[in-house]
């Protein structure tokens, strides 16, 4: 799963050693939040101290977030895991008050269509018709 944002918050790291193997682990959480009309706020989470420093995210970066959700139970309560895996850079704020989505932006790994009617004239221009009727109606 995606979702593309602007990060709002830099979670303090946690870190700690396992029980069952010894290992010592890291992680840190942080939101992103939407550009929508009603903008939502996502938690998720990078494991592995590597992977931490290797994606180096910063408050107020816009990004796309890869990840993965898995939920578990402890003591007959449900919480959901929110793991990003891949994070992409490559987000263009659109100019102006707030920021939206950018128009006519491709899909991740996508090549971007040149949209013709963008750049044709508003209307188009139409010959008339011939008329063959005497109602006057063009159908």
């Amino acid at each position: 799963m995606e979702i593309t944002g602007k990060i709002i918050a830099v979670l303090p790291a946690q870190s700690g050693v396992s029980q069952r193997t010894g290992n010592p682990w890291k992680s840190q959480e942080y939101v992103i939040e939407t550009h929508e009309t009603y903008p939502k706020k996502c938690c998720f989470k990078i494991f592995g101290e590597d992977k931490i420093n290797q994606m180096n995210i910063q408050l107020g970066e816009e990004m796309t977030v890869s990840f993965d959700i898995d939920s578990h139970e402890y003591q007959g309560r449900w919480f959901n895991d929110i793991r990003a895996w891949a994070i992409n850079r490559n987000i263009q704020p659109a100019p102006g008050v707030g920021v939206a989505p950018v128009a006519n932006a491709a899909p991740m790994g996508a090549a971007p269509v040149a949209d013709s009617a963008a750049t044709a004239p508003f209307p188009p221009t139409q010959e008339p018709a011939e008329e063959s009727s005497t109602d006057g109606l063009p159908f």
